[in-house]
């Protein structure tokens, strides 16, 4: 009796996640209604407008995405939403649109997203991109450190100065890791190459953005990476290039190919909607309450999320499904470099035989592993040693090579 009570339960739990991968909701275990006429309310906090092109437009079409394919789901949003205002937004989501679940989606909400999560023990959280958890709240994060690494690779390669820049947004842990990973591309490719980084304290300001990137050029830079949630950076590249000052660039968050066809090299680009979706389906399935959300963290690197068997929401590429702009591909191919491991490669062959590597589980190449050094020459990571998932997510130093204050 008790073995076929087993098989019961376990078929309905198989055939309910059937339907939900359907789009269909299961029939509620208690009272005689459906799950399917109690929709789900999830809201997102935005810290630059939908439009950006860049961060927040990615979350967005996230959104848009699990908003589209559930009919028991309901979304909102706020946007350009103030880092010092969050908790005010979360508040108005909470108790005003009856929001049962409030994803943050800046860093700098961290702090206010646990503080709502304290005050409302009854309804659940997710933050972007921090490390602070409770019973109701998670974390999650598509991360790109591998990838600004590769394109660091092509950026060493393509220098003629040995002058990259770095256009920055905030001096905040996600910024300093991937500034590192790219300089620490960079300088594998090009040893004596410096990245310089100019600091704008703003997520969207195009203005700035401008500003900073031709100030950079000024000072000899030919290559720029950025992290400002707007295509400015990229443009500029494309305006200097198109006057005969060939300036590359690498894009950010969302595709930006299109901005700079004969000046982009390739980028990051993030599927948002594959943890929103598997976030959102656990929460109305049952797996997901609001007791066990602690340990939940969703670390997503090229070699997928173990949450998703494998399943990864990074890819590299200007646009999806061309990792490297085909304009650059002779030049890549043509520069040469001697790996300890690998012997004599070109770079474009090293950028997919790294992106392997990092895939591999047997290998997991991470551009974190010592000997590194900071800024000031500071033995900080032993050879053969490599940087904690802790130490990663909370860095606050920079790597040899680096120009610029990593605490400014």
């Amino acid at each position: 009796m008790q073995k076929n009570l087993f098989r019961l339960t376990l078929l309905m739990a198989v055939f309910a996640l059937i339907l939900t991968a359907c789009g269909q909701a299961p029939a509620a275990q208690t009272g005689g209604e459906s799950a399917q006429a109690e929709k789900l309310k999830a809201c997102f906090i935005y810290v630059g407008p939908i439009g950006d092109i860049g961060w927040t437009n990615a979350h967005d079409v996230g959104r848009r995405y699990v908003d589209e394919k559930y009919d028991w789901l309901e979304t909102a949003y706020a946007e350009s939403v103030p880092e010092s205002d969050s908790e005010r937004f979360i508040d108005r989501f909470v108790v005003e649109e009856k929001c049962k679940v409030v994803f943050t989606t800046s860093f700098g909400f961290m702090d206010a997203t646990l503080a709502a999560a304290q005050k409302y023990p009854d309804n659940f959280f997710f933050h972007v991109s921090g490390y602070k958890r409770a019973p109701n709240m998670g974390t999650l994060m598509a991360d790109f450190y591998q990838l600004y690494y590769l394109n660091g690779l092509m950026a060493g390669a393509l220098t003629k100065s040995g002058k990259v820049g770095y256009v920055a947004a905030h001096p905040i842990p996600e910024l300093i890791r991937h500034i590192n990973a790219f300089t620490r591309g960079v300088r594998e490719v090009n040893p004596n190459a410096t990245v310089e980084v100019n600091w704008i304290f703003a997520w969207y300001d195009p203005a700035k953005a401008r500003e900073a990137a031709e100030a950079l050029i000024a000072k000899g830079v030919d290559v720029l990476a950025f992290t400002e949630d707007t295509a400015t950076v990229v443009q500029v590249a494309e305006e200097y290039t198109a006057k005969g000052q060939p300036v590359y660039s690498f894009g950010h968050y969302s595709p930006m190919a299109q901005f700079g066809p004969k000046s982009l090299v390739s980028g990051q680009l993030v599927d948002w909607g594959v943890l929103y979706e598997d976030i959102l389906t656990k929460i109305h399935l049952g797996i997901y309450t609001t007791k066990n959300l602690e340990n939940v963290d969703y670390w997503g690197l090229l070699s997928g999320y173990p949450n998703l068997g494998g399943r990864a929401a990074v890819e590299l590429g200007g646009k999806f499904g061309e990792p490297i702009n085909p304009v650059f591909e002779a030049d890549l191919k043509a520069r040469k470099v001697n790996d300890p491991v690998l012997g004599e490669i070109s770079v474009y062959d090293l950028v997919f035989k790294r992106i392997e590597q990092m895939k591999d589980p047997a290998v997991l190449f991470d551009p974190f592993t010592g000997p590194i050094n900071d800024q000031d020459g500071n033995l900080k990571v032993k050879a053969g040693q490599r940087l904690s998932y802790f130490e990663v997510t909370t860095i606050n130093w920079f790597v040899e090579g680096v120009i610029g204050k990593a605490n400014p």
